[in-house]
């Protein structure tokens, strides 16, 4: 494990998309870093806001009335000068000359990437997992995938009466990018039909035309598709299902709703305890670490290790959701 020298002023910055809950994180780093007596520097607009030296000084009152709040307060950014070797000599440069010991990455495996680069600058950084997709693989639980879920699953809900109405076929597509997991979660609790993840879906649309017209046969009269992000083509797909099936077919593209809002009280609770622990392993001398979530305990791994990590749709859980679409 990587060990640092005395951290005395810490950075926090939010990169990639955002997320229900990063301000939390935000919140709980800043905070007890103040608690444990260390300086404290917000980063606006993430590695991008690093180079061009957009900071800001934090104390406990600069995150007040912040953690019901969704989106990020620093905000976020995609940076290509951070992708040069020159940029992240840069940024490296630049936390040394404004005294910045450590810094503290809210976001993906992209921003773990940038953190890692950081770290071969000689900064002290630690990873917290901010993305609503779940797709980290070293952690069963991501900052903002609690709210998505529940906000896309609120509307496919109500999606779902008006296709019950109206008899019906409606495919939902939700986001994820290349990852199932806000598709596999709302398929189930939604109790929908048809399940599309891009981990197994074999693009074989007669199958779903098949399942529908037998459905109709046992006297369904509406049907339910969950289309992930990484699949797409929802408008088109439904084109094509209502020719083969004479069954009216409507796509909705719930999109960037599912980033946005209030996040959940588990959002905001994990964000806290996972900013929390952040500080305090940095406080211990250890550094270049990613904050975790494991078998209901908090946990941290190398993020050399956390990236060379993968992550799949576990199996049974795909195939209890094809049994429970009879």
């Amino acid at each position: 494990m990587a060990k640092t020298r005395s951290i005395k002023k810490i950075a926090v910055l939010t990169s990639g998309g955002d997320s229900p809950g990063m301000n939390a994180a935000i919140r709980a780093v800043t905070r007890k870093a103040i608690f444990n007596g260390l300086d404290m520097v917000g980063i606006q607009r993430g590695f991008q806001g690093l180079i061009e030296e957009d900071f800001v000084d934090f104390g406990a009152r600069s995150v007040s009335d912040t953690i019901q709040r969704g989106g990020t307060i620093l905000r976020t950014a995609r940076s290509e000068e951070f992708r040069t070797e020159a940029g992240q000599k840069k940024a490296a440069s630049i936390c040394r000359k404004h005294g910045i010991d450590a810094v503290v990455v809210i976001g993906g495996d992209g921003s773990y990437r940038g953190a890692l680069a950081l770290s071969h600058e000689g900064i002290a950084v630690m990873g917290l997992p901010g993305t609503i997709d779940l797709d980290i693989a070293s952690t069963e639980y991501t900052i903002g995938f609690d709210t998505a879920v529940n906000t896309a699953l609120e509307a496919i809900d109500k999606i779902r009466d008006t296709s019950s109405s109206h008899e019906r076929c409606s495919i939902v597509e939700v986001m994820g990018r290349n990852a199932g997991y806000i598709a596999l979660w709302c398929g189930v609790a939604s109790g929908a039909e048809d399940i599309l993840l891009p981990e197994k879906y074999d693009h074989d649309e007669q199958e779903i035309i098949n399942h529908i017209i037998e459905s109709r046969k046992i006297g369904k009269t509406h049907h339910l598709i969950i289309n992930a992000e990484g699949i797409g083509h929802s408008t088109s797909m439904a084109r094509r299902i209502e020719a083969a099936t004479g069954m009216e077919t409507r796509a909705t593209i719930l999109g960037y709703m599912q980033r946005g809002g209030a996040p959940t009280c588990k959002d905001r609770y994990y964000a806290s305890i996972m900013g929390a622990m952040a500080v305090d392993l940095l406080a211990q001398g250890k550094a270049n670490r990613v904050i975790g979530y494991h078998h209901g305990e908090f946990t941290d791994f190398d993020v050399d290790e956390a990236l060379a990590m993968e992550k799949q749709i576990p199996e049974y859980q795909y195939e209890i959701a094809r049994a429970l679409s009879i």
